[in-house]
């Protein structure tokens, strides 16, 4: 992961990761206090991310009045935009989206970023729709992570595995059933004794998630779709 690979430049990465976004862990503490601290400190974020965004924007209009005709390549504009870029990637859900495209997330050093915010909406599901609520991103995110190189990180796929498991656990939210994408790629011993464990609680959730997603993982040709689920479930509900 990206803490502990690679050296130089990419060492100097994760350092810079951390510098933005340490404070984030907070969201997932177990402290209330913990977790209150750390939503001030987003709210803070997001109010500077929007006010440099306002002023980026102000800029532009301002230039193309005075009939600018390169208004992108002006000074004026140009540290706007790096302020507003700054801002963004001191936030969350924002400082999640500057990646480039085809990056291998194994080696990405927001990669324990992409994993906490994931954790978040998990563990906490109703403070990260009230403050950061980025059904797109959790989707995206999701669907990055779903990889064979991340599968195979030690630590990202501890960390797979439990979001696994606390998805199944739930009542469905947005987007959660993109985590059998992820049950895909950790599939094994470790999840499958989880997953059994969740079919035969007394938890109804439980029961009808967990009893899907290990169906499924024993028919990999199988397409994870609406219709698919739709299908298992009606068929779930005639052998009641």
């Amino acid at each position: 992961m990206g803490h502990g690979k690679g050296h130089g430049a990419d060492m100097d990465d994760a350092r810079a990761w951390d510098k933005r976004l340490a404070w984030a862990y907070g969201l997932i503490a177990n402290d209330s206090a913990e977790r209150a601290a750390a939503l001030d400190h987003l709210a803070s974020a997001r109010r500077r991310t929007e006010e440099a965004q306002h002023r980026f924007n102000e800029t532009l209009r301002t230039l193309q009045g005075q009939g600018v005709m390169y208004p992108y390549e002006d000074p004026a504009l140009r540290s706007a935009n790096e302020e507003y870029l700054w801002a963004r990637s001191h936030s969350l859900p924002s400082g999640m989206w500057d990646r480039g495209p085809g990056e291998d997330l194994s080696e990405w050093p927001g990669l324990p970023y992409a994993l906490l915010f994931l954790e978040w909406e998990a563990r906490y599901p109703e403070e990260w729709t009230r403050h950061a609520k980025a059904w797109g991103t959790k989707e995206g995110l999701i669907r990055d992570l779903a990889t064979d190189a991340v599968g195979q990180d030690p630590v990202a796929r501890t960390k797979l595995i439990d979001l696994v498991e606390i998805v199944v656990r739930r009542a469905y939210r947005c987007k959660d059933r993109e985590y059998v994408r992820i049950a895909r790629v950790v599939d094994g011993d470790p999840l499958r004794v989880r997953l059994e464990g969740a079919r035969r609680s007394e938890n109804p959730w439980a029961q009808l998630h967990a009893g899907y997603v290990l169906w499924i993982l024993d028919r990999p040709e199988v397409p994870n779709s609406r219709r698919v689920w739709r299908t298992w479930l009606a068929d779930a509900d005639a052998r009641q």
